[in-house]
């Protein structure tokens, strides 16, 4: 498989879906509801720490790429992308 920018993220989605069956299976076992809570609060820590790389990757790649390239047009639409995304995320 040829290197990808996302190897690293790739593993880390990896390893929060397995925490999410974990959670699934505390719950199927009726665990202690604040052990399950506490696990949920780890994946989510987890999955924030993905999101802010994956922007990072992004910021670092498409974004500098745009700015680099001098196309004012592809530099509106990476910024309207970034606006759009950080409008979501306040939701």
């Amino acid at each position: 498989m040829a290197h990808c920018k996302f190897d690293k993220e790739i593993a880390r989605m990896k390893r929060i879906e397995g925490q999410a069956r974990g959670i699934a299976t505390m719950m199927e076992d009726d665990r202690y509801c604040i052990d399950i809570l506490q696990q949920m609060t780890a994946m989510e820590g987890a999955l924030r720490a993905a999101k802010a790389k994956v922007l990072a990757i992004h910021s670092n790649h498409c974004i500098e790429e745009a700015v680099q390239s001098g196309d004012a047009a592809a530099q509106r639409e990476k910024f309207g992308e970034l606006v759009d995304l950080f409008g979501k995320m306040t939701r």
